[in-house]
């Protein structure tokens, strides 16, 4: 191995936010951006802010607020994107401009429509333009796996002759298998030996389903920084998982060599909360994060593993946050009770963010007969997003039977103001949905609903997430009740939150 240390550059607010259907907005961004930082990855890649103006605010606020990693925002090598980047950038305690181009043939002709010279000649410009404004930069050049080798290379090396610190070589489309992408890696290295002063970064796609191995093959050639995201989210089938890539470098320290700087006991978390605010489910069978990925049903490895752990589990589950916790606690705990909970689970809540937590909390435990570790994270996570919200359900009534037409009354409170809304119609959930659109003036189509359990038992917190399309664009929601039907309504409101903040809702 060339490095005894991986830096983890992750992608899951940026590229894994373009997976269909992930709308997150800047609170929830930022949310993530900071467990993240506690997660310790080098680098977070917070969004595309030429995008959007909520993905350059979304940026601004995680540059603002997160420290201790490197906040870096996506830009082509156009010069209102560099610009703009570093506009929504500037304010991180250690920003990054990440600027890129295509550099393969088919995307010359068909997308980009420029020859090699005047590709060359942008990213000499565009590079030139993002290291006179920030200190870190790094260049990629897409579809650098289906390049021209000698062509790559020397955009590669005039990318690093005007101020690249970071060369990222991207497997685009996820077309590599890992021995080509090795020899591929090392061949650049000797075609451009000032590849050799910089960081060296690969960002594998999972189209064959080979992101992860791909990257470990990229390690082996001498790559040091690898391009991931939490769960494997991204584009089309998805990017190299970051929990994979990490466990694998810290399981097989002893052949492979390098380490991350990763705290490995937060990957769990992490998981847990991109699930719930992306609304993507992990699948059970998922490696490291997966509920399964420590079960054990085969008598033959339940007594192996009781007998002794390592005949049947290459890694302990506590190693990646998995652990049992015995915290549990009732409707007569009390707020210090509460407190030392969370924080026993790493949480350090201000005054006013611990009386929040400790009134949903209340309302919780009076319908639930021990809220549990898991219970308590959700719950967090929960009064975090209710901070932000500017559209908040008060109350709700539904009234529902075999007999009826299903009527619902709702609500809602806006900046200090009640608006009330109600509806009849053909079931439930779509009485209560339009009773919603009623108060809050909206007219919301749903185009998803999704329900999961998130811990065990009869009494367990509800998940619902939602898709509802205002004005033609989809908007996500999520949120979490032991009541299924409140849960719905809250997930509703919170959509139509999103949809407000991006204009949709007056």
């Amino acid at each position: 191995m060339s490095s005894e240390r991986i830096f983890i550059f992750d992608t899951t607010l940026r590229d894994g936010e373009q997976s269909p259907g992930i709308s997150l907005n800047s609170f929830e961004k930022l949310e993530i951006a900071e467990q993240l930082a506690r997660l310790g990855v080098d680098v977070i890649e917070a969004g595309f802010p030429i995008s959007s103006p909520g993905d350059f605010e979304g940026v601004r606020k995680i540059a603002r607020s997160v420290r201790g990693v490197a906040v870096c925002a996506l830009a082509r090598a156009i010069e209102n994107d560099v610009t703009t980047a570093w506009d929504a950038i500037k304010e991180a305690e250690r920003p990054r401009i990440h600027t890129f181009i295509s550099t393969s043939d088919v995307h010359l002709k068909h997308q980009l429509r420029k020859s090699r010279a005047e590709v060359l000649e942008i990213a000499r410009k565009m590079v030139a333009l993002a290291a006179s404004l920030c200190d870190d930069v790094e260049f990629s050049a897409m579809d650098a796996t289906r390049s021209d080798p000698d062509f790559l290379a020397g955009v590669l090396a005039a990318a690093v002759e005007e101020g690249a610190r970071t060369i990222n070589i991207p497997d685009t489309v996820g077309y590599a298998v890992p021995s080509e992408f090795s020899s591929f890696i090392r061949g650049q290295f000797e075609r451009a030996p000032a590849l050799n002063d910089v960081v060296v970064s690969v960002h594998c796609h999972n189209d064959l389903g080979l992101a992860v191995a791909n990257s470990l093959a990229a390690i082996e050639a001498g790559a040091t920084q690898i391009e991931c995201a939490v769960n494997g989210l991204g584009e089309r089938a998805g990017n190299a998982s970051l929990e994979e890539i990490v466990m694998i470098l810290e399981t097989r320290r002893a052949l492979l060599g390098p380490v991350t700087g990763v705290n490995t006991t937060e990957i769990t978390r992490t998981s847990r909360l991109v699930s719930q605010l992306t609304g993507y489910d992990v699948q059970p069978n998922k490696a490291i994060v997966g509920k399964n990925a420590f079960a054990h049903e085969s008598g033959i490895h339940q007594d192996g593993v009781l007998k002794e752990r390592t005949t049947y589990e290459i890694m302990n589950a506590a190693t990646v946050g998995r652990g049992q916790s015995d915290i549990v606690l009732g409707k007569h705990s009390g707020r210090h009770a509460l407190k030392s909970a969370m924080e026993e689970l790493g949480y350090r809540l201000q005054e006013e963010e611990l009386n929040q937590a400790f009134a949903h909390f209340k309302k919780i435990a009076d319908r639930k007969k021990q809220v549990t570790a898991v219970d308590l994270e959700h719950l967090v996570s929960e009064e975090v997003r209710e901070l932000s919200d500017i559209f908040e359900l008060k109350s709700y009534d539904v009234a529902a039977s075999s007999d009826s037409v299903p009527a619902s009354r709702v609500v809602i409170e806006k900046e200090g103001g009640r608006l009330a809304g109600k509806s009849e119609s053909g079931g439930s959930m779509e009485s209560i949905f339009k009773a919603i659109d009623n108060a809050v003036g909206a007219k919301g189509k749903l185009k998803d609903y999704q329900v999961r359990s998130v811990t065990e038992g009869k009494d367990s917190l509800g998940e619902v997430r939602v898709v509802v399309e205002v004005a033609e664009k989809p908007y996500a929601g999520a949120a979490l009740s032991i009541d299924v039907v409140e849960a719905s309504a809250k997930a509703y409101v919170r959509a139509l939150n999103n949809a407000y903040r991006a204009g949709a809702v007056k």
